[in-house]
């Protein structure tokens, strides 16, 4: 059995346990620019960085229903004023919290808090917050994956050719609400920085079970934070005991699993997201979501044996 560790050099080896398996392939030939996911009380949340809705699924990930956001004509929401709604967070009150990546002001630095019960939903402005994020050191601001643990809400900010550095943000747990103040520590992820194989990290969830972040990798031609560029390869990214790290500077991921060698169906995907459907002792259930940048969107149910 074939397994991977990636302590000092993201580059030294990657490899696919025999164990992890691609399950299942959902196409959304309908549903634009995938680029959040998110898992409670056995729904699944999807929302796309231009599209005008909030798509929800049932655990077959059949298509239930939807929550309205934006009002345009067209499916797709223009790109020089889309919202670029990049992740979801599952807060205390089992609530959704999205937000927007912050690389385009005005039109990015907004996010939405929804009931899912209720559909009761909120716009908030984070512009405050995000000057911050730039104030402290992030060069190009790019928040592409979020997610809850215990006494953090964690950030990811995707770099790109141009500013070959991912960085994660750890801030508290409801930060929207104090932007002032909300506490701010980052550190890079990922050793790679040669900007002609630069990977991007997309998308993360946090497995409680074992205190491991997961994350989505994936590698993109742009050398910028706002340009789409040439789909490349795709990856998970696994960082063990996350508790202990969230003050250090900078991290490696602890086990790299290639999607593309996987299962050759993630050829030409770019995996945008992550959320776990179920955590035992020994397996982690996966849903990943692409976004091909043609008008759809893609599901990939993935199981990922546990070290």
């Amino acid at each position: 059995m074939l397994r991977v560790y990636s302590f000092l050099m993201l580059t030294v080896f990657t490899a696919c346990s025999s164990n992890n398996m691609l399950k299942e392939v959902k196409i959304l030939p309908n549903y634009p620019s995938a680029s959040g996911i998110g898992y409670l009380n056995n729904q699944v949340y999807i929302i796309g960085d231009d599209a005008t809705t909030l798509l929800v699924l049932d655990s077959t990930l059949t298509i239930t229903d939807s929550i309205s956001l934006y009002s345009f004509t067209e499916k797709r929401i223009p790109k020089a004023i889309k919202p670029d709604l990049e992740s979801i967070i599952i807060t205390t009150e089992n609530k959704l919290l999205l937000l927007g990546s912050g690389s385009l002001s005005p039109y990015r630095n907004m996010g939405w808090l929804i009931d899912p019960l209720t559909k009761q939903k909120d716009s908030i402005r984070l512009d405050t917050f995000y000057q911050r994020l730039q104030v402290s050191g992030l060069q190009e601001l790019n928040i592409e994956g979020s997610c809850a643990m215990p006494g953090h809400i964690i950030l990811s900010n995707r770099g790109s050719k141009g500013y070959p550095k991912n960085h994660l943000i750890f801030t508290h747990r409801e930060f929207w609400k104090q932007q002032n103040s909300s506490r701010i520590n980052t550190l890079l992820i990922g050793s790679n920085t040669d900007s002609t194989t630069f990977s991007g990290v997309s998308g993360m969830t946090y497995a409680a079970k074992t205190d491991e972040l997961i994350l989505t990798v994936s590698t993109e031609d742009t050398r910028n934070n706002i340009d789409d560029g040439t789909i490349g390869k795709s990856y998970l990214w696994i960082v063990k005991n996350i508790s202990a790290k969230t003050k250090w500077k900078a991290i490696n991921p602890d086990r790299v699993i290639d999607l593309n060698k996987l299962d050759n169906r993630f050829s030409g995907q770019k995996i945008e997201s992550v959320c776990i459907l179920k955590e035992t002792n020994k397996l982690l259930h996966l849903l990943l979501a692409a976004d091909n940048d043609n008008g759809s969107s893609t599901l990939f149910q993935v199981i990922v044996s546990k070290d």
